[in-house]
């Protein structure tokens, strides 16, 4: 029986997949070109299974060699002679590829993994040129989990030798195209060995084509895996409904998407929207490999955790700029997005880890407001129901004991954060929210609330006016139509002297909507 895989790589006779089929014949397309270039994407983004499956798609055209980095040791980093040996002694222990060398290739290859560090790469690049030469079929170089090369000048004087044969391979014998596998691209593995400036764009990987192949999972490609599932178990499940509430929680990041159907098939039994959100909620407050790596990455790098901080605590609109540092590391180790131009936190699962973690830290733990969510949290939960009236209630009377006096750049800044912190004691370990990153700006905010499968809409706007009002009550409207739900919330911070505040019911068309003013 198969199942859904979320550790190592993905097999079609055992787990439950995406077809690959299209992602492999664009990929086959950039071999047959020559093309040499890297996959750099996020942890447990299925660059492994993807290799694994383009070698057997080319296998028919091509003699694929498939190397993994994890198998060489840091000592054999040292220099080249390590490494040439290294690479030799991986090369041998591959029973398919070895069935496809000559005698005199293998002899070769066996002299450089035996002998003591005599040789070079200049001599295992010999080998690979006579091996091209001899080949009744092109021969690709596939290398995974290059991240491990890194800190290692041996493995950019590797990359140099690949591409000067590649610059002369009308002349001499070399691969018909090589592939690299991992999280860094090679310009960041450079800057961790030459940080200066010299040498920062001199990559040797600079003959590398764009890889543009979309990798992530699509609703279809979503749905069809449940096909799949639905056909050796039956449930019943809605696939079209199910399939598009998962690709809006996970972006398609593939990792995530098996994660949610595992914890499903395996623990909550039943296919439907409610047990989904259960799910994720279980995933993001759950400490995962690909969590625990994203969070270090933001304890690691100061100027990488300020740009995410900006984008999704603050609200900024940050534009995609090639040329910083911060975005493309955010970018390359999954953290953003770009969509029409402007960068985005990747997905909602994200979102809410990170919110989490900026939201529970020990300083905004110590903030009176989080403390006020959390000693008034029992007055909230009724027989397992979140009462967000009063949840919104009681947070405008607290904000305005607390921060009343404050001068407007701050509550305009500060306020919506203000009634996060407030909201995540309430909700937490039991609850989740996420903000639609189209409405995440300073003048409005939309925040979705799941807790224990109800959801409850919250907009969270600026006053700007009578006019400006009323948009925001048809927009959330609009929004509780999507979500099929007849009741919404209406947050308004407003800072003119005369204003109004307090709590009041509106009834809209056929919406009841609970409007709070502080």
């Amino acid at each position: 029986m198969k199942e859904f895989n979320i550790t190592g790589t993905c097999y079609p006779e055992s787990h439950y997949m995406v077809n690959l089929d299209n992602r492999l014949a664009q990929i086959k397309q950039m071999v047959d070109a020559g093309k040499y270039f890297s996959i750099n994407k996020g942890r447990q983004y299925g660059k492994t299974t993807t290799l694994r499956a383009l070698s057997k798609y080319l296998n028919a055209e091509y003699i694929v060699i498939r190397l993994d980095f994890q198998g060489i040791g840091s000592f054999e980093f040292e220099n080249e002679r390590t490494f040439a040996r290294a690479m030799a002694r991986e090369l041998y222990r591959l029973k398919s590829v070895k069935l496809h060398m000559s005698h005199e290739v293998q002899k070769e290859i066996k002299k450089i993994k035996s002998y003591d560090n005599s040789y070079l790469l200049a001599d295992l690049f010999h080998v690979f040129g006579k091996w091209c030469e001899e080949s009744e079929n092109p021969i690709v170089l596939m290398i995974d989990e290059v991240d491990q090369a890194s800190n290692n000048q041996v493995f950019l004087d590797f990359l140099a030798q690949l591409r000067k044969d590649y610059l002369n391979r009308d002349e001499i014998f070399t691969f018909q195209s090589v592939i690299l596998a991992g999280v860094h691209d090679i310009r960041n593995l450079k800057l961790k060995i030459r940080p200066d400036s010299e040498h920062k764009h001199n990559s040797p990987w600079n003959i590398a084509a764009k890889f543009d192949v979309d990798m992530s999972f699509s609703q279809e490609d979503i749905a069809g895996m449940l096909e799949e599932y639905e056909a050796d178990h039956q449930t019943g499940m809605n696939i079209p409904e199910l399939s598009a509430l998962i690709y809006e929680y996970t972006s398609g990041y593939p990792v995530l998407v098996s994660h949610i159907c595992k914890i499903i098939d395996e623990e909550l039994s039943v296919w439907n929207r409610e047990n989904i959100v259960k799910a994720v909620g279980m995933i993001v407050s759950s400490k995962t490999m690909l969590f625990e790596s994203l969070m270090n990455k933001l304890e690691d790098d100061k100027e990488l955790k300020e740009s995410v901080y900006s984008v999704l605590m603050n609200g900024d609109r940050l534009a995609y700029n090639p040329d910083d540092s911060s975005v493309d590391l955010a970018l390359m180790y999954g953290f953003f997005k770009v969509v029409d131009g402007n960068v985005q936190i990747a997905n909602r699962m994200f979102e809410t880890r990170i919110y989490n973690a900026f939201l529970t830290s020990r300083k905004m733990q110590k903030a009176p407001i989080y403390k006020a969510g959390e000693t008034d949290k029992p007055e909230f939960i009724s027989n397992g129901h979140l009462n967000m009236e009063l949840v919104l209630e009681r947070f405008s009377q607290v904000y305005i004991n607390l921060y009343g006096e404050h001068p407007e750049d701050f509550q305009e800044h500060e306020g919506r954060k203000l009634f996060l912190l407030f909201l995540r004691p309430i909700i937490n370990g039991t609850g989740n929210f996420y903000i639609e990153a189209e409405t995440r700006n300073r003048r409005r905010t939309d925040v979705v609330v799941d807790y224990l499968g109800e959801q409850h809409i919250i907009e969270m706007k600026v006053w700007h006016g009578e006019k400006y009002h009323a948009e925001g009550e048809q927009q959330l409207s609009d929004y509780l139509d999507y979500h099929h739900l007849k009741k919404g919330y209406l947050l308004t911070f407003n800072f003119n002297q005369e204003k109004e505040i307090g709590i009041k019911h509106v009834q809209f068309g056929d919406k009841e909507l609970i409007e709070v003013t502080v």
